[in-house]
């Protein structure tokens, strides 16, 4: 058996970039006289990104469970054309109404001919792309997308997304079912590969020789040409196009503008076709906050875009807990539980709410108060009615 001292220990330690209280004091979790240093080994850099967990502020209590997790942690699947990974129950646990990927297509790169179970709807962060899709009825979709655009399939139409321009695209992709993977794909070229090949040229009214090359299993993202432009690859159909359109312009969209930021909110009231998420596109400016509130109709599973900022979570039973995000991250809050978030950065935070529900709901906790008799709110609270009667009746949503 070997031992080696503690002076060794610590070079070693901080060779690793593993820091103990000896080596480092600050940033410990001490308020006032309560908590102590960290003895033991830490990880300076991701409590820095969690200083509301490592020194949690004093209305928080109870337990909870984790409603955080980063994109940064999750599994990269790297392919010729692009990459991407995914935040699901797996790796969020509380998520059982939704789940999202982030995914990456270089110019040309493909996002293979599929379908899944549940709804597929989509933010588009950088880049350009094309999407193509079929619906039930043989009506054809093909548009091009751009950052902060919006498409949405329902579940089971086949569609397609091609990256263009000189660097492709980035986008985030949301299932209406936690437990939903970009594994449970069905894709077009595992289907031909586990498909008789006899059948499929009679069911194709093709000669079988024209299937010798088809792909052994499925492709999932891959590198082709790119398109031609829009106007020139247009498939003509006798059905016509899709009755309802399936991508939304959202930063086109009227905000809802208040002092301290915008919210920009698409669902069936205005993307009709979108009847299994609601979403809202948030942005916070620099010590401003979305203001107290709660949704009455679903989860709220979240997706942060840029900046920095922190949200307290109340969910009941004097139950509180306060966690920091910053771009990458994913967020979630149960349904009806108030939360807050802050903007704790130096540039303006942004963020998406997505919801598993046709129509976004909320509740403000500053139009129900001033809304409510202020003398029985006096009463709840002990404090002066006078204090009630400034309140604005109106929704902030960022104040």
């Amino acid at each position: 058996m070997q031992f080696i001292d503690r002076r060794t220990l610590l070079t070693a330690a901080a060779a690793l970039g593993v820091t103990t209280a000896a080596a480092q004091t600050n940033d410990a979790p001490i308020k006032g006289d309560k908590g102590g240093t960290i003895l033991g080994p830490r990880n300076a850099p991701r409590e820095a990104e969690n200083p509301d967990i490592l020194r949690p502020p004093e209305t928080d209590h109870g337990s909870m469970p984790n409603l955080r997790f980063s994109f940064a942690d999750a599994h990269v699947k790297m392919r010729e054309g692009g990459w991407s990974r995914e935040v699901t129950e797996r790796e969020l646990p509380v998520s059982k109404t939704m789940a999202g990927v982030n995914m990456r297509l270089k110019a040309g790169g493909v996002r293979e001919l599929h379908w899944h179970k549940p709804a597929e709807w989509a933010f588009m962060i950088a880049g350009r792309a094309r999407i193509t899709a079929v619906d039930n009825d043989g009506h054809n979709f093909i548009a091009d997308v751009g950052a902060g655009d919006l498409w949405y399939f329902p579940g089971g139409i086949p569609h397609s997304i091609q990256g263009l321009g000189d660097d492709g695209c980035e986008f985030l992709l949301a299932f209406p079912d936690g437990a939903f993977s970009e594994d449970s794909t069905f894709g077009l070229a595992d289907l031909f590969a586990h498909t008789d090949p006899a059948v499929l040229a009679k069911n194709l009214s093709i000669d079988a020789k024209a299937l010798s090359g088809i792909p052994k299993e499925e492709r999932f993202i891959f590198r082709a040409e790119l398109p031609p432009p829009l106007e020139q690859d247009t498939v003509p159909n006798p059905q016509g196009g899709v009755p309802q359109d399936m991508v939304f312009r959202l930063m086109q969209a009227p905000a809802q503008t208040s002092p301290g930021g915008w919210v920009r909110i698409a669902d069936t009231s205005n993307f009709p076709i979108s009847t299994e998420v609601a979403a809202a596109l948030v942005e916070i400016n620099p010590g401003h906050l979305r203001e107290v509130h709660w949704h009455p109709n679903s989860d709220e599973w979240q997706f942060y875009v840029s900046g920095q900022g922190r949200m307290s979570v109340f969910n009941a039973e004097g139950r509180a807990r306060t966690f920091d995000y910053q771009a990458g991250d994913v967020g979630f809050v149960p349904m009806s539980a108030s939360h807050f978030i802050e903007n704790i950065g130096s540039e303006p935070l942004r963020y998406l709410e997505l919801f598993k529900a046709r129509r976004y709901m909320d509740v403000s906790l500053t139009q129900w108060l001033a809304l409510t008799p202020h003398e029985l709110v006096a009463a709840h609270l002990n404090i002066d009615r006078t204090v009630l009667d400034g309140l604005d009746k109106d929704k902030q949503p960022v104040v």
